[in-house]
Parts: structure tokens; sequence; C-alpha cells
């Protein structure tokens, strides 16, 4: 916040910062990316979940992502659950519309391996229409996982970064 005092111009912190700029964790400028592990049988949510992560971190940081295997500082990522439940119907066996929660545990270890930022059973939720085959079905399903994944990993990037 900006304001006037006394003919100075002052800026109050309040915890705020601008998007973009910054690293993605205080003292962090190059950080590798581990494929996320992947506990679903949703096949390619690792490797979705774990691009997404690397794009949010290269569009709003300015942390530099290098291959895990060069890196002092690393994020790993584990995705625990995929679940689905049912949100309408259009009779007692059609149903019409599900929603899919993803959950995952991810932490950004030290040079030494120590956490040193991390957080478990982080949730998003997206509904789909259910298609009317099983290939339809499965496009949407998958639609609604990518939605899933660019918002953790915005929601990621913005916690792992705060520095209040």
């Amino acid at each position: 916040m900006l304001f006037f005092a006394g003919g100075l111009l002052v800026l109050s912190a309040c915890g705020y910062r601008l998007e973009g700029g910054g690293p993605v964790h205080p003292g962090v400028t190059r950080v590798g990316v581990e494929v996320f592990t992947n506990r679903t049988a949703q096949t390619r949510a690792g490797i979705d979940f774990t691009n997404e992560l690397i794009r949010e971190i290269q569009d709003r940081t300015d942390t530099t992502v290098v291959d895990p295997a060069n890196a002092a500082y690393l994020i790993k990522g584990e995705i625990t659950a995929i679940t689905f439940a049912t949100l309408s119907r259009s009779s007692t066996e059609t149903v019409t519309e599900r929603r899919v929660r993803a959950v995952v545990d991810v932490a950004l270890l030290s040079p030494d391996k120590k956490v040193i930022w991390s957080v478990n059973n982080f949730s998003a939720l997206e509904s789909f229409t259910v298609g009317s085959d099983n290939i339809d079905d499965e496009s949407n399903i998958r639609d609604a996982l990518e939605i899933i994944a660019e918002r953790m990993a915005e929601r990621l990037v913005s916690q792992m970064s705060a520095n209040f």
C-alpha cells in the first residue's frame, strides 16, 4: 500500500507481492523437479502434474529449472489419490456429471536433502460432463485433470514462494 506521510512516499508491507519475479523459495535460484510419483490408475498424471509445476515456476518466478541430477535444490512430489464422485444424474442408472479430486504431497529439499518446505494432502477438485462413450469420457477426465494440475501448480508456487 502506498501513502504519503509527512511529505514522504511510504510503502507499507502487507504480505502481498507482485506476481512474477523472486525465487520459488527464499534463496533458491536453481531447482530440479523430479517427475511426480503416481500412486493412481491415471497413467499420465505424474508427467502432467510435473510439467505444470515446471511451467509455473518458469513463468512466475526468477528460479531456473534445471535437470534434477544437476540441482542443489530439488522438488519431489507424489500423487497420492485421484478419486471420482457423482454430481448429477439424469436417471438412477445414468450419471451426467462427475467430480474428480486429486491429492498430492510435495517437498522442497535443500542441498543436504533436508525438507525446507512441504505440504501434504494438498488437493483440488474439478467437475466434468460424463461422455457419451468411453473415449469422450476419458477425454473429459483428462481435461479435468489438466485443469487441476494447472491450479495446483499455481497454488503450490504461490505458497512455496510466500515470504510473509
